[in-house]
């Protein structure tokens, strides 16, 4: 990933500031005083994330250096001290990514998460919905410009089948009037297979009825513009829309996922659906005598057992719900037939064994126990059935598969 950012600032005491407010946030700052160490910088490092930029420079006082990183085909943000709106709209229409006032503490705090914003959008992919090829290629052009992929529909029917075939679109832009399918419609569709958080959608219309951003928003939009719209507020509620997504699925993880293993947890397991597969398998396993690898090597040691333990299940149950159970127990749920599912247990405990931890100066060698169970009527039926024989695993030695 892109993580350089080049400032050219002359001011040395506002250039020292924001090489440290970036750096703090792991970005690898490059900077310049002028535009001569600019140009030496550009030579040699052509990858840049953005360039923050002063506008007015001892060696080019009317916006040269902006002319030349944009010439490099790099992401530009003005900083500066002077508000023109002339200058500004000039700016914009260059193709700058913002325009902020260093004289304003509030315009500069705005810089990181803008930063942050263009960082995140390399995750995004949009797709924009309007049978304007007209329309659909400004906010194409506006999104990518800010390293949001896109792909295209010229209407609600022909959006629906594209969401169906690609999973990488995380959010939807979309026009209200359009043929075969209008957008309030389309989402009011959307809504009944993705939710406001896993699929995020921005409503448009150039509409002169008032009463659509009420209909948008109750059908399900996470928000509304009307064309035309400027690039600035544009991008504003695109990334307040991104930011509320991506804050979303933060919480989302922060409450589904085991924070040491980085597995599903317990309340995942137990809330998510199996998919409507065929045959569900669970196994129950957990690491043999984990007490005494916590006594002899303390719970760092523990932790690093339980980690690589997590890493083996990942490698060979990628596309299976795998929980940490609680404490050293973990389970597992796999949809297919069940001799897959048990040779594939029995090639994880091999590898399990046969696995040396290096912790600190000494090797930690684990085995783990499993239960297995075919499908049950409840989920909670076939964890204790699996349970009960991930124990009978353990009375008759330890370190064994037991499936029947």
């Amino acid at each position: 990933m892109k993580n350089k950012v080049l400032v050219v600032e002359d001011s040395r005491a506002f250039r020292n500031y924001l090489e440290q407010l970036l750096s703090q946030a792991g970005y690898e700052v490059l900077s310049a005083e002028n535009i001569a160490q600019a140009k030496q910088i550009l030579a040699h490092q052509p990858d840049l994330l953005c360039a923050v930029l002063d506008y007015c420079l001892p060696d080019g006082q009317d916006g040269e250096i902006i002319e030349l990183v944009l010439k490099a085909q790099h992401k530009v943000i003005v900083l500066t001290a002077m508000f023109q709106d002339e200058l500004r709209e000039s700016m914009l229409a260059k193709g700058v990514v913002d325009y902020l006032l260093k004289n304003s503490m509030a315009s500069v705090s705005y810089l990181l998460p803008l930063i942050k914003r263009l960082t995140n959008n390399h995750q995004h992919k949009c797709l924009v919905v309007d049978d304007s090829s007209t329309v659909r290629n400004h906010v194409v052009q506006l999104l990518e410009h800010q390293y949001i992929r896109t792909t295209q529909a010229t209407n609600g029917a022909e959006a629906l089948a594209i969401l169906q075939q690609d999973p990488e679109i995380t959010f939807v832009i979309t026009d209200h009037d359009m043929p075969e399918k209008d957008g309030i419609s389309m989402i009011q569709e959307i809504r009944q297979s993705w939710d406001k958080n896993s699929l995020a959608v921005l409503g448009v219309s150039g509409s002169d009825d008032h009463s659509l951003t009420a209909q948008f928003l109750k059908a399900g939009a996470n928000d509304f513009l009307y064309k035309p719209f400027n690039q600035e507020e544009f991008y504003c509620r695109v990334h307040q829309v991104l930011d509320m997504k991506e804050a979303n699925n933060e919480l989302y993880r922060m409450a589904n996922q085991d924070s040491l293993t980085g597995l599903w947890n317990r309340r995942f397991l137990f809330n998510q659906a199996c998919g409507g597969c065929d045959k569900r398998n669970i196994a129950m396993l957990d690491i043999d005598h984990f007490k005494k690898v916590n006594d002899t090597y303390g719970h760092d040691g523990g932790d690093a057992a339980l980690v690589t333990l997590a890493n083996i299940l990942k490698i060979y149950f990628p596309e299976d719900v795998v929980a940490r159970f609680g404490g050293e127990e973990f389970c597992i749920q796999a949809c297919g037939t069940f001799t897959d599912f048990s040779t594939r247990l029995e090639k994880m405990r091999q590898r399990v064994e046969s696995t040396p931890i290096h912790y600190n100066d000494t090797q930690i060698n684990i085995t783990v126990s499993i239960g297995v169970a075919s499908a049950q009527n409840t989920l909670d039926s076939q964890i204790k059935l699996a349970d009960d024989r991930l124990y009978l695993a353990k009375e008759h030695g330890r370190n064994m598969l037991i499936c029947r």
